[in-house]
């Protein structure tokens, strides 16, 4: 089995290509990339025979296209304004193909995998991603489901890198479409800041406020959970208290517009300035707490008696207690790794529907689990009867 890392040089990326490595039967493993400095560092640190480089412009269709074809799969690193172009190009190379955002621009291109009998599997991190797998795991356990709420804690500088500069911005931007909730069988658009929810998670963590974000899970869980009779599905997030403050601030003065300015004979948008600040300031690249925490609370029915699941998990800390998980890449393995065992599950013939498809789709989350295990992240759960 070969496959195509795009945008492999990436720090999240990266940490999915070393996964893959350390516990894949990929023979071939292929960093592509823009950043030729970048990615050979990686092959570099990651010094395995199976390890190379080609570098790579998405946006260089028929180049990208050309350098994809024979490879099994494209694990797509890249950013969510890319994902279009990339699974266009991983389309038609006739791979499969899996990325982390699942924002919808990949639907385009379900005809063309079809076509080649290969599978698209759009938004497999952490959140979306193990977000629908716990759903589901605990919707398994119940005859009906009522309501369903996605919650996780982000724990990362605001910019420590570009896509992350542009997740933070694209999922406040006041004018974004696919910020909805699911209630009664329609999806409602809300605002940025709606519908705050103090949530508990596990330390360190501890309490946080959450709000309604735009995540692939409100509508794919509403697909997956139709049969039961789901009535009220949301999704919300938080990341560290400074950078909601700062995001907050934003909005409410009207930078999230995004507004144009001009700034001695240059025109450019106010935030796109911002942006550029912070990625290249310490404040944006630092934070007092790293890591990722996921929440997730299933209702309904179960022999007639109303009852709720509670899932959350653990990993190590970030503290350097643990080897390879210290400071950042206590988040950013946590999103790589689940992103490298969904690439060698596609890659394995393991997942047998065609074109673009959802997680809940995909796989048996125990199956993901145990996967998940072997590297030190935990799913915990626990039933609560409700009156």
């Amino acid at each position: 089995m070969k496959v195509f890392c795009l945008g492999g040089a990436g720090n999240i990326c990266r940490e999915a290509v070393l996964d893959l490595v350390m516990h894949s039967d990929f023979e071939q493993i292929t960093i592509g990339d823009f950043n030729e400095e970048e990615g050979r560092k990686v092959v570099e640190w990651l010094n395995d025979p199976r390890v190379d480089f080609i570098p790579v412009n998405v946006r260089d269709h028929a180049d990208t296209v050309q350098k994809m074809r024979g490879y099994d799969i494209v694990m797509d690193g890249t950013t969510i304004t890319l994902n279009g172009l990339s699974t266009a190009a991983i389309a038609e190379a006739g791979c499969h193909g899996i990325n982390l955002n699942g924002f919808g621009e990949e639907n385009a291109s379900d005809a063309i995998f079809r076509d080649h009998g290969k599978t698209c599997l759009p938004g497999f991190g952490m959140t979306p991603g193990l977000t629908q797998m716990m759903a589901m795991h605990a919707a398994n356990q119940l005859d009906e489901v009522d309501e369903v709420r996605v919650s996780h804690g982000s724990f990362r500088p605001i910019a420590f890198s570009k896509s992350i500069t542009e997740t933070t911005t694209y999922e406040y931007d006041p004018d974004l479409p696919g910020r909805v909730v699911y209630e009664n069988g329609s999806f409602i658009q809300v605002p940025p800041f709606a519908r705050p929810r103090e949530i508990k998670l596990p330390e360190p963590y501890g309490k946080t406020i959450q709000y309604i974000i735009p995540h692939a899970e409100t509508k794919t869980l509403a697909q997956a959970l139709s049969p039961k009779g789901v009535k009220l599905i949301e999704v919300r997030g938080t990341w560290p208290k400074q950078n909601m403050e700062l995001v907050k601030a934003l909005y409410d003065y009207g930078f999230l517009r995004n507004d144009p300015i001009t700034v001695g004979e240059t025109k450019v948008g106010i935030l796109d300035c911002i942006s550029q600040y912070l990625y290249n300031s310490r404040e944006g690249k630092e934070t007092d707490l790293y890591g990722y925490s996921l929440h997730v609370e299933v209702t309904g029915t179960k022999d007639g008696r109303k009852v709720g699941h509670i899932l959350y998990h653990t990993h190590p800390a970030s503290d350097g207690s643990v080897a390879d998980w210290a400071g950042l890449r206590a988040y950013t393995r946590n999103v790589g790794i689940p992103l490298a065992i969904a690439t060698e599950q596609i890659a394995k013939g393991n997942v047998k529907a065609i074109g673009v498809i959802t997680p809940e789709e995909a796989f048996d989350p125990a199956v993901i689990f145990h996967e998940l295990a072997k590297r030190q992240i935990y799913i915990h759960g626990e039933k609560i009867e409700l009156t």
